[in-house]
């Protein structure tokens, strides 16, 4: 029997233009699990779609049709021209030529954007085995043995990659779990394909159509949430487009956070610099006697809020808790001043553990954010953004 909030989200959905304002609010309140209600929401509140649904199948068709030509551009083609190359006996391009125009210097280039992504992909959400299944629509070109996996090119490369640790501020503080090794993935029947691996796929597509920001360490945890809501959408005719749908709704979301990758940009008034400075603005103005402790204890805001501004809180909570933070993020008209009074309230919901601590604890406190009802948090950060 479903529950009175899924009637009150259908009637919103079932109207031939859905009531915007009325809509959002709903989200905003948490989004039903049921029925495929938040994927669908996300796809709206992203902007993927618009609240008229006249206008859904046109764009849906534009937008996959889309995504089959980039995987096809991306993925495909350079995957069978990378096959023929090694079975050619021309000499008018090999590995050693270093013309920037050479196929070889871009199959490289690529390949070390590949590993960075492999490695992270590898170890999203290691809690849950959801990214070592094998998805029900596998790329027919990589399971029917056209072309490589992307991963193997990685490890066929024999490529080492430098940490990413140097972008910016604290940025080393994005790498919180310990990396899983291919050993520790199941071995999958031939002609599968795992969902990390479509994550793969996607982050690669997204930082070639991007050269100028590439892919960037946490992107993964960004991506990961959404693939993960629409891969599990129980309406058969969504799940089948998760991959091409998570992909334009990951780079809607990364138009409107990637000056937080940007190192350029972290003095900018959108760069990571100046929302850390604005959460701090905001917990002295509502707990001045935390935000005197903080700065006696030198801790400064880039030793633990960094990560939690860039990825969007998606790493201090297990992900049916990311899930519910975002339908709220996704609602809100000024999502990311709602992100900085989620940060502010969970610091002033450990204030005391704060006051008590020394430096070491604190940081620990800050930097591995204790288990606590997502819900406390989300009302705390509600009642702040209304003082």
């Amino acid at each position: 029997m479903r529950g009175k909030s899924v009637d009150l989200f259908l009637s919103d959905l079932e109207e031939d233009v859905i009531p915007w304002c009325s809509f959002k609010a709903k989200c905003f309140k948490g989004i039903p699990d049921e029925m495929g209600l938040r994927p669908l929401a996300w796809r709206l509140l992203l902007g993927y779609l618009p609240p008229a649904k006249s206008e859904w199948s046109e764009i849906l068709l534009e937008k996959r049709t889309s995504y089959v030509h980039f995987v096809n551009d991306f993925v495909v083609s350079p995957g069978l021209n990378a096959e023929e190359a090694t079975h050619s006996s021309l000499l008018i391009d090999h590995p050693l030529n270093l013309n920037p125009r050479s196929q070889w210097q871009a199959y490289f280039k690529d390949n070390e954007v590949l590993l960075q992504i492999d490695k992270d992909v590898r170890r999203l959400y290691p809690a849950i085995s959801f990214f070592q299944r094998a998805t029900e629509f596998p790329n027919v070109n990589v399971v029917n043995g056209s072309i490589s996996k992307l991963h193997y090119r990685v490890q066929s490369s024999g490529l080492t990659s430098s940490s990413l640790h140097n972008k910016g501020m604290g940025v080393q503080k994005l790498e919180t779990r310990a990396p899983s090794t291919i050993m520790d993935y199941a071995v999958l029947p031939e002609g599968s394909e795992a969902h990390w691996e479509v994550v793969e796929r996607i982050l690669f597509i997204y930082a070639k159509l991007n050269p100028g920001q590439g892919y960037v360490q946490g992107m993964n945890e960004i991506i990961g949430p959404i693939y993960y809501a629409f891969a599990t959408d129980p309406n058969l005719q969504w799940r089948e487009h998760a991959e091409a749908d998570s992909f334009f709704c990951f780079t809607l979301l990364m138009s409107e956070i990637r000056d937080f990758f940007i190192k350029t940009l972290d003095g900018s008034s959108s760069g990571i610099g100046q929302m850390m400075e604005q959460l701090m603005k905001l917990l002295f103005r509502f707990d001045s006697e935390t935000h005197y402790k903080l700065q006696k204890l030198e801790i400064r805001p880039q030793y633990f809020c960094f990560r939690w501004i860039t990825l969007l809180l998606s790493q201090e909570f297990e992900l049916p808790d990311i899930l519910r933070i975002w339908d709220s993020l996704f609602a809100d008209e000024n999502r990311f001043c709602f992100l900085l009074h989620l940060c502010c309230s969970m610091i002033i919901l450990i204030r005391h553990d704060i006051l008590s601590g020394d430096f070491s604890s604190c940081m620990h406190l800050l930097q591995n954010f204790p288990s606590m009802d997502v819900h406390i948090i989300l009302d705390k950060a509600l009642h702040l953004s209304k003082i």
